[in-house]
């Protein structure tokens, strides 16, 4: 009994990804503090716990070359700055100077990949520690030299133990990353299937937009497992255990186009069959399949098979069963509604398919093209390259950097004001809190205030209750492996506990960390306050003024994902490399324009006045995405698409309407009305779906849909250029 609840609260455990990532850190804490009181040297806690931190915060997720290689350049990178600064850290003048230098530089190197970003900023605030860990004053016979190479030891000593970890179990992160997948497209699901809900009167506009939110979290999950895979896959063809997980990812993108597909206007059905109940059955479906989809990813997490419940396939054939009833009523009305229930039965039965092979072991099987592309650089050439193309004022990059340098300045500046030898803390303020975005920084400030508040409330509360030095050094490691638990989902917690584990350190060697708490306050306002200020006057990255350049990237997008489409329908279904990197560019993009648009609410009022159109247009392009979807979730029908020349047509037409829309947009010019062509396509192809074939005539009514989405879109384009949104 008592084994039994052992192995099962051990199971839930590494259900659990952030634990393995605590546990690394408690060690590496842990070890630091053994290590400093083993040797009687407590006063090495403080650089060695830093040089713990901006290793952990430089860590990514990769193999164990790829940590290996990353290890190497982050201490390359720490040492290249950690010596200079400490070296001149009493020379004002010159310290600025390196200072500045090292963030402009390091932010721009954030351009070659997402590994690298991750160094760069870690770097720049090793900086800042380095300087931080220095002592000053006449009294100290220390050389130069120890508190850097101390922070570089507690870098490496980290590093040591994350590249174990990674080389102990290759595939954990992955195996995670893909149940939080399979977990997003399950609450995707179970979005989606709200939007059947045969009632008259529901906001559907409102779902929609829930639903493009919704899909944005999903391509950053599919993103990052894809990226997962990429670091882990040698120049050998995957096997086991990796080629299943590579499977899998396959499978989530299938279902992830199926999931977005729509056939019809479902608003409409609930009109034309609201005394029927197929509606109620194409909820349970898909309430079920975004079940079944949370149920893999726990499955994933905790290493268990997942077995199917019986239920899902009865419920599909209570659907077909639905619309066969209808079908005999012989209704005209119902015609073009259940030819596209048809197609979404269909649909649904093909993800059901597929969820039905994701939980097979699969064994070595590969389900299809498993080339992905590859997005770091190949050469320092193509790394510089990137570099280089960000260095223009229009560059959201560009801008940050020059607005975090300027604001770096000033925070010296003001520490030269107020304590020129402790006042770092905020330096550090300032870099933590000036984000890319104006949203970001200003969400940041509040919290990063309270949560230092409460983490030196908590210091002084704790220190009065536990004055044991050995208690306080078990709280500090407590404190700094609670920090890395919280600090990308609850950054006021993640604020306190850092706050916490430096009074506790700073105690440990001076013994006053009471002389900590009121400075460390003033110090966080200041920084705050210099960030909050450096993002309204330095270069300010408003995204209502970049909504129309998002939005032309959306729509651009979308006309590739539709030219791709039909190149399918006239060669035949193959999910090659290049049409997954098409849907996958568009299914970004669309995303890009959601993230734009959540930012941008979060903007100053006279900012944001561009947020009603640009909420209409995120609607509009989500919508017509999930009409693309679904004409790409059907490529495997028998139609004979090329040989119908009004479909040809009817795409071609769509396609370079919407690259016009784009460029509209990109160039700030005004575009002219719609010139009723694409509408009358669509009524065209309506009439002729209903005198085609099965496959032809689901292929012609999508389109149909694709053009009287033109219309809207153009009018939304039209009323944002106008607005002079882009830039």
């Amino acid at each position: 009994m008592v084994d039994g609840i052992t192995a099962q609260w051990l199971q839930r455990l590494g259900a659990q990804v952030a634990w393995a990532y605590g546990l690394r850190v408690l060690l590496a804490l842990g070890g630091a503090m053994a290590w400093s009181w083993g040797t009687h040297q407590v006063d090495l806690v403080v650089p060695l716990f830093l040089g713990v931190l901006a290793s952990a915060l430089a860590e990514t997720d990769d193999s164990w070359r790829g940590r290996l290689k990353a290890l190497l350049v982050t201490l390359a990178c720490f040492a290249l700055v950690a010596f200079p600064v400490a070296a001149l850290v009493d020379q004002p003048l010159w310290f600025l100077v390196v200072l500045l230098v090292c963030s402009f530089v390091f932010t721009l190197l954030g351009a070659v990949g997402g590994r690298y970003r991750a160094i760069a900023s870690a770097t720049v605030i090793l900086a800042l520690y380095a300087a931080l860990s220095v002592p000053q004053g006449a009294g100290d016979t220390q050389p130069w030299w120890r508190m850097p190479a101390l922070l570089l030891a507690g870098a490496g000593w980290y590093g040591l133990l994350s590249l174990a970890w990674c080389v102990l179990t290759p595939l954990l992160p992955l195996r995670h990353g893909m149940a939080a997948l399979y977990e997003e497209l399950g609450a995707y699901l179970r979005l989606k299937a709200s939007v059947f809900e045969p009632v008259r009167g529901v906001d559907v506009q409102q779902r929609r937009l829930a639903l493009a939110q919704t899909n944005a979290r999903v391509v950053a999950a599919l993103n990052s497992a894809k990226e997962s895979l990429f670091s882990r896959m040698g120049a050998q063809p995957p096997q086991g255990r990796l080629l299943q997980l590579l499977n899998l990812y396959f499978i989530a993108q299938d279902i992830h186009e199926r999931a977005s597909s729509s056939h019809y206007h479902y608003n409409e059905w609930a009109d034309v069959l609201f005394h029927s109940d197929v509606l109620y059955r194409c909820q349970r479906v898909l309430t079920l399949q975004g079940m079944a989809c949370t149920q893999l990813g726990e499955a994933l997490r905790r290493r268990r098979p997942l077995v199917r419940d019986a239920g899902h396939a009865q419920a599909l054939a209570d659907l077909h069963d639905s619309i066969t009833y209808l079908e005999r009523q012989g209704q005209s009305a119902w015609q073009r509604p259940l030819r596209s229930l048809r197609a979404l039965a269909r649909n649904l039965s093909t993800l059901d398919a597929q969820l039905t092979t994701a939980t097979l072991p699969m064994q070595n099987a590969v389900l299809g093209d498993i080339a992905l592309f590859d997005r770091t650089p190949r050469s320092l050439a193509d790394a510089w390259g990137r570099v280089r193309a960000q260095l223009h004022a229009r560059s959201v990059l560009f801008r940050h950097a020059v607005r975090l340098t300027l604001a770096l300045a000033a925070g010296y500046a003001a520490m030269q004001l107020t304590d020129p030898r402790h006042g770092y803390w905020i330096l550090l303020t300032t870099l933590f809190v000036c984000q890319p975005t104006y949203g970001a920084t200003v969400s940041r400030v509040a919290r990063r205030v309270l949560g230092t508040a409460l983490g030196l409330v908590a210091g002084w509360a704790l220190l009065e209750l536990f004055p044991s030095p050995t208690l306080q050094a078990l709280l500090a490691v407590a404190a700094g492996v609670l920090f890395f638990l919280t600090r990308t989902q609850r950054y006021l917690l993640a604020t306190a506990a850092i706050t916490l584990m430096v009074l506790l350190c700073f105690n440990q060697t001076t013994g006053e960390g009471y002389t900590l708490i009121l400075p460390r306050l003033l110090d966080t306002v200041i920084g705050s306050l210099i960030a909050a200020a450096a993002m309204f006057l330095v270069l300010p990255d408003w995204q209502g003024k970049r909504l129309g350049a998002v939005a032309a990237e959306a729509l651009e997008a979308h006309a590739l994902y539709l030219r791709e489409i039909m190149s399918q329908y006239a060669t035949g279904k193959d999910d090659d490399l290049d049409y997954r990197l098409a849907r996958r560019v568009a299914h970004n993009a669309d995303a890009a324009l959601s993230a734009a648009l959540s930012h941008m609410l979060l903007e100053p009022r006279w900012v944001r006045r561009h947020a009603r159109v640009g909420l209409q247009l995120l609607v509009l392009s989500h919508t017509l995405l999930s009409y693309l979807s679904a004409l790409g979730a059907h490529r495997g029908l028998p139609a004979d698409v090329a040989a119908d020349s009004l479909a040809e047509r009817a795409a071609r037409e769509a396609a370079n309407q919407i690259e016009q829309m784009a460029q509209a947009l990109r160039g700030r010019h005004a575009l002219a009305q719609e010139d009723g062509a694409a509408e009358g396509l669509a009524l065209a192809l309506e009439q002729a779906a209903d005198a085609s074939g099965d496959g032809l005539s689901l292929v012609q009514a999508q389109l149909a849909l694709v053009c009287r989405q033109v219309a809207p879109l153009r009018a939304a384009v039209r009323s944002l250029a106008g607005q002079g949104a882009a830039t």
